[in-house]
């Protein structure tokens, strides 16, 4: 029995001379469902990999885990299947691969997909919706702040957070655990990720100013911990970016914020709000390099696309509000104080020449939503009410 569990989907081989096999060791785990109960007690013989030697052993190391990007990719492309995970127009498809598998594998059909990764699914005809609800509370509870007051936006307006604000907690590692957790959670929950991005930058020497920082978010968590992404089974394939830049924002630094979001249709799979590594001297600079940065993430996701054999025949449509960006981007000859986002200038240059993206100018602050706002930090309470 234990051979044959061994060998299941595994080969054996003679032990070459000299050589002593790596060991082996049972993990145990309780998997749950979304709503905290018992669905099932998993067992998995996995090998003890860390007693290798590098050099001997192997040469390298790479871990294939994927980008919750593609993740979101992917349920953005599903939705317009009839079955998640496996996706295909065809039923008998999918019983045959199912079949094929399982004469392989030892598999286990769990039906309509409920609960992957920490994110709760539920479909309808209407689309897919993905949210982290159980988790939310998870962190609520374990703050103490289940109880608390919620409030309306994830921080307050026009704070200015420095390294300087505060005393210095005695044990850093509750904040840093903290952000860690809400990094996780924005996975499904872009509307904080400006306000966690602003908390990351303080990991080193959190203060007790940092920390109610935090607790903030988690107030504004408390009033929708079932917020979430929603994938409409009636939008079509065909992408869209918005992008923003918060120039010399950082007292400590005065480096610039750069945020984007992707759009596949109406479905939000992308997003990112990062400090950048240099101080950018003009805010059409800073402007700038927050567009190359949403062209970067483009280049990615139309190869992408194109793997899971989905058409995208148009240009990917990029947003922006920025006149000097028109300039650099439209005038070959417009120079001035752009030496240092040359390679910028030409990269995104290229990409529209070679008709990969196509550029709109549009009034963000009249277009956007609360969403797109709160991802890209332009906060203003007038838009959250």
């Amino acid at each position: 029995m234990l051979l044959k569990l061994i060998t299941h989907g595994s080969l054996l081989t003679t032990l070459p001379e000299g050589k002593q096999p790596i060991g082996c060791k049972w993990v145990y785990k309780v998997k749950l469902k979304a709503n905290g109960s018992l669905e099932r007690y998993k067992a998995r013989l996995v090998a003890k990999g860390y007693t290798q030697q590098e050099g001997l052993d192997y040469l390298e190391t790479f871990s294939p885990i994927a980008k919750f990007t593609s993740i979101r990719l992917l349920f953005a492309i599903a939705v317009v299947k009839d079955d998640i995970l496996i996706t295909s127009n065809d039923p008998k498809a999918v019983t045959q691969l199912k079949e094929s598998l399982d004469n392989q594998f030892k598999l286990k059909d769990l039906g309509n997909l409920k609960y992957f990764l920490g994110l709760e699914v539920a479909r309808s005809s209407k689309g897919i919706s993905l949210c982290q609800r159980k988790y939310a509370l998870e962190i609520l509870s374990d703050s103490g702040l289940l109880g608390s007051r919620p409030v309306t936006t994830p921080i307050e307006q026009n704070i200015k957070l420095s390294a300087l604000d505060g005393v210095p907690l005695d044990d850093a590692s509750v904040y840093k655990r903290l952000v860690g957790r809400l990094l996780y959670l924005m996975v499904t929950r872009p509307d904080i990720g400006y306000s966690v991005q602003k908390l990351s930058q303080f990991l080193a020497k959190p203060t007790n100013c940092h920390l109610n920082a935090a607790y903030r978010v988690l107030k504004y968590i408390k009033a929708t911990p079932g917020k979430g992404l929603f994938f409409p089974s009636s939008s079509s394939l065909h992408l869209k970016a918005f992008f923003y830049s918060d120039w010399a924002s950082y007292l400590d630094t005065r480096r610039l914020v750069t945020g984007y979001c992707v759009f596949l249709g109406d479905s939000l799979i992308s997003w990112k709000s990062k400090k950048q590594h240099t101080v950018s001297r003009s805010s059409a600079e800073a402007e700038y390099r927050a567009m190359a940065a949403v062209v970067w993430e483009l280049m990615w996701l139309l190869p992408l696309l194109t793997n899971l054999q989905v058409p995208h025949p148009q240009e990917a449509l990029l947003f922006y509000d920025s006149q000097a960006t028109l300039h650099i981007e439209t005038n070959l000859v417009y120079h001035e104080r752009t030496k240092l986002i040359e390679l910028d200038c030409h990269l995104v240059r290229e990409k529209i020449q070679d008709g990969l993206v196509r550029t709109l100018q549009c009034n963000l602050s009249k277009s956007t939503s609360r969403l797109d706002d709160q991802i890209l930090g332009h906060l203003s309470v007038s838009k959250f009410s």
